[in-house]
């Protein structure tokens, strides 16, 4: 059916007639605008109750949200469902402070093997809300066709300042230790988690931008990325995003890696995220699960505040109350 609609929109077959009613991607998926758009009948034939019900599950439990996008406004969706919805990581998507000065903060860092993307997230928290920066590290060689392979516009997003490029054909570890030694310098850093198993030809590098054996002891936490260290860290991720307690300013390469990360669980119910394909980059997800997690380890009675309590983050403009 996708092939046949994706068909008919570029005018393959001329005897193929194309009436498609779907809801804009940019509206609030459980608005009345959004569903009307979808459903030319709802509140004719089509009861507007149950439809409205139906929005109301989706709103409340996340998981729902695709089906409802699919079934209902007509919207193509991934087969697999991300780790976090859209309409999630929209109502967390304001601008993060820019002024971090003073505050505590913390971070994941992400190393890529050789060619893949190496992440960098921090975040601090202020008034009960976390504030993100993100920071992405591709090699310079070949950026293009990379970008081509994987139908994503790495070098767009380099000339943005969205994505920095490391010389040559890898990520040079080089090039990533002295830039966090400037980050050191510039702000408060109490941690970096990061994954133990490129510590080893990370750490020289680390010796040789000027970090010293204390601060590499105090400040840079081993994380491993198995089931025992992130299950964990993804509950505290649910409890920040679920609650809208994040500012990640909507960073196009974080956003990337949010809608390509996928949940996967043990038999007894952990979770870590995985990627569906080597096209599929999910760097920032991980280390902003990891900086996450070292924050809410190093300050478990910071308080949050509850997204029933801002009514401006799931409520549509010109619904009633029983929508």
């Amino acid at each position: 059916m996708s092939i046949r609609i994706d068909h008919a929109k570029r005018g393959v077959d001329p005897t193929l007639v194309l009436s498609l009613y779907t809801a804009d991607p940019d509206l609030d998926p459980f608005s009345k605008k959004a569903i009307r758009q979808a459903n030319p009948a709802f509140g004719d034939f089509l009861s507007a109750k149950e439809v409205l019900r139906l929005a109301a599950e989706a709103r409340d439990m996340p998981s729902e949200e695709s089906f409802f996008r699919n079934y209902t406004l007509n919207q193509r969706v991934e087969v697999n469902d991300p780790y976090v919805s859209p309409a999630v990581w929209k109502a967390n998507s304001g601008a993060p402070l820019e002024d971090w000065d003073g505050l505590d903060v913390y971070c994941g860092l992400d190393l890529s093997e050789s060619r893949d993307l190496t992440a960098f997230i921090m975040v601090t928290r202020k008034d009960g809300i976390l504030h993100g920066k993100s920071h992405f590290w591709l090699p310079g060689d070949g950026l293009r066709t990379r970008g081509d392979q994987d139908h994503r516009p790495y070098d767009l997003w380099r000339k943005q300042g969205h994505l920095m490029v490391s010389p040559g054909g890898t990520v040079e570890y080089e090039f990533v230790a002295e830039y966090l030694r400037g980050i050191f310098d510039k702000y408060n850093i109490r941690k970096i988690a990061f994954d133990r198993w490129n510590w080893k030809h990370f750490k020289p590098w680390l010796d040789k931008a000027g970090f010293s054996e204390v601060e590499i002891e105090d400040n840079f936490e081993e994380f491993g990325q198995g089931y025992q260290s992130m299950s964990p860290a993804l509950r505290d991720l649910d409890s920040v995003l679920l609650n809208a307690n994040m500012r990640h300013g909507m960073h196009p390469v974080l956003n990337m890696c949010a809608a390509n990360a996928v949940v996967k669980s043990d038999p007894a119910g952990n979770r870590k995220l995985i990627k569906l394909t080597n096209k599929h980059r999910i760097d920032g997800m991980i280390a902003l699960a990891m900086a996450v997690s070292v924050l809410a380890r190093d300050e478990p009675e910071a308080p949050l505040i509850s997204i029933y309590s801002r009514p401006e983050l799931w409520k549509s403009e010109g619904d009633d109350a029983n929508a």
